[in-house]
């Protein structure tokens, strides 16, 4: 992903992280899961076996830091390797991980931690001395580390370790969602003197290293102390195929059990055969139009909605998805932790945005939507919207621009363009992408009393007074935001039949995303 905290999963890569990392939100218990939310959860768990997974990797530069992890590949290797204090749920709320739990002060501006009983897979009990040096080494200015964003608002020359397994964060401001911090994209945490990443890396994850070949194949062995409960398979490989037809024909042959990133043709054509099992993960990644509301057309709040009113919906799902996904509501993060569902879903209505377009003297309205094949379903996107807009009379001219430098391109130039997101907390959202000084807004939304509202919410202890007030800025974005947000593609996997226990209400970027743990092969 480009460095834009995530707007996208990327097409071989992960979405993401430090992209975003901001994140995240309210405890809830730890999550699993072979229930019968997970593909194939008939019979009781078998033990034993090795699990072949295909990812697309990034060839010879790939590294086992996990603290550099990137593409969908790293971040499956770093989660079987290693553990984060905190992660995701599907809801996108912060679950807890190797924090056992999270306490804040009265203003919220200091947090006490407290870790489980864990240890790393040379024997060695996670201290608080190892998360304190984990996230230092995040945070080091000379690096770019992928979480170093997400990690800003905490002080950590103040913080420290109150025992051995207690932490106290001292944070730079009132921090109610304190927690994504500690659910974090790339927030691992590694032992204090952890150095030979790529050769001897060693972590507390359910899995402990076997052998790595970058851009090729790594393999992991059953770590029988894992705090979570000992994993099922004997052995996870990962193999590096980077075209989707060699993952799909590998899984069909036999040569793997599990293939990430399917299409949405590939999946209809395998779905119920009986061959494989295809897995749709839902609300994995926003698909949406930028409009700049800083500049003409779109600095007038009557073009943006006219522009909301144009969009047919299910025909850009059923379109540049493929079928593949659901529509959206001009809102980031259904489903998730604060969404607003109360809203009522927007339709299209010429009529209205023909009249709103002549209220705004943009009867004849001629604007450039930039696009780009970076990102699946984006060109189809942009000409379906074109079509669309011709019926309201609006001339919609299509610039596809480079794969290469996409998302650095529209950030700040341009006045429409295609966009996408993977999973984050509806929180991250907005202090990435909506505050005045967001590094990635490119919508240019720029309000004060939108960013205290910000503010408010981050400093209200109460969870329901808090929700009321993320409630508040989403219906300020419904009504007259920058982020035309149309649908929601599913992420989709295959899976030999023999594969039992892959959790399926788990959005790419959550816990349960390639938790392979809880996998067993039947």
């Amino acid at each position: 992903m480009h460095d834009e905290r995530f707007p996208g999963l990327h097409r071989r890569g992960f979405l993401a992280a430090g992209t975003g990392a901001a994140v995240l939100a309210l405890a809830g218990c730890a999550g699993g899961g072979t229930d019968d939310k997970a593909a194939g959860g008939d019979g009781p768990p078998k033990r034993g076996g090795r699990l072949r997974a295909a990812f697309a990797g990034g060839g010879a530069s790939e590294t086992l830091d996990p603290h550099l992890a990137n593409l969908f590949a790293d971040v499956a290797r770093a989660k079987a390797l290693y553990d984060k204090l905190a992660d995701y749920g599907p809801d996108l709320a912060a679950r807890p991980r190797l924090a056992e739990k999270w306490e804040p002060n009265k203003t919220l501006d200091r947090w006490q931690v407290t870790l489980r009983e864990a240890t790393f897979h040379d024997g060695r009990p996670v201290t608080a001395k190892d998360v304190l040096h984990s996230y230092r080494r995040i945070a080091d200015p000379e690096k770019a580390f992928r979480a170093k964003a997400s990690l800003e608002p905490v002080d950590l020359d103040a913080s420290r370790a109150t025992g051995k397994r207690t932490i106290e964060f001292v944070l730079k401001r009132p921090t109610a969602e304190f927690p994504n911090v500690l659910a974090a994209f790339g927030a691992y945490i590694v032992p204090e003197n952890a150095s030979d990443f790529d050769k001897k890396p060693i972590g507390s994850g359910p899995f402990r290293f076997v052998s790595f070949t970058p851009g090729r194949s790594a393999v992991f062995r059953r770590y029988e102390d894992y705090w979570d409960g000992t994993p099922h398979l004997d052995e996870i490989e990962f193999v590096v195929a980077n075209e989707e037809s060699a993952r799909v024909n590998a899984l069909l042959a036999g040569q793997v059990e599990y293939a990430h990133e399917l299409n949405p043709t590939t999946a209809r054509a395998h779905e119920g055969r009986g061959q494989i099992e295809i897995v749709r993960l839902r609300n994995s990644a926003m698909q949406a139009f930028c409009m700049k509301t800083d500049r003409p057309p779109f600095d007038d709040k009557r073009v943006r909605e006219a522009f909301f009113l144009i969009a047919d919906r299910q025909e850009l799902v059923d379109g540049a998805l493929s079928g593949a996904g659901e529509v959206g509501n001009d809102l980031f993060g259904k489903g998730y932790q604060y969404y607003a569902s109360a809203l009522p879903q927007r339709e299209r209505d010429l009529d209205r945005a023909r009249a709103l377009l002549k209220q705004a003297g943009a009867e004849k309205l001629k604007v450039t939507l930039d696009t780009s094949a970076v990102a699946a379903g984006f060109t189809e996107a942009a000409s379906i919207f074109r079509d669309q807009a011709a019926e309201a009379g609006v001339t919609i001219d299509v610039k596809t621009g480079s794969k290469d430098s996409y998302w650095s391109d529209i950030l700040d130039s341009g006045t429409l363009c295609c966009y996408r997101s993977g999973a984050m907390p509806i929180e991250a959202h907005i202090s990435q992408r909506l505050l005045t000084d967001s590094t990635t807004n490119a919508t240019k939304w720029h309000h004060k009393d939108f960013d205290a509202l910000y503010r408010q919410a981050q400093s209200t202890r109460d969870k329901t007074e808090r929700a009321a007030v993320y409630a508040r800025m989403q219906r300020r974005l419904y009504t007259e935001g920058g982020f035309l947000i149309w649908g929601f593609a599913d992420w989709i996997l295959g899976t030999a039949r023999s594969v039992k226990g892959v959790e399926t209400q788990a959005p790419a970027n959550t816990l349960d995303w390639a938790r392979f743990d809880k996998v067993w092969l039947a």
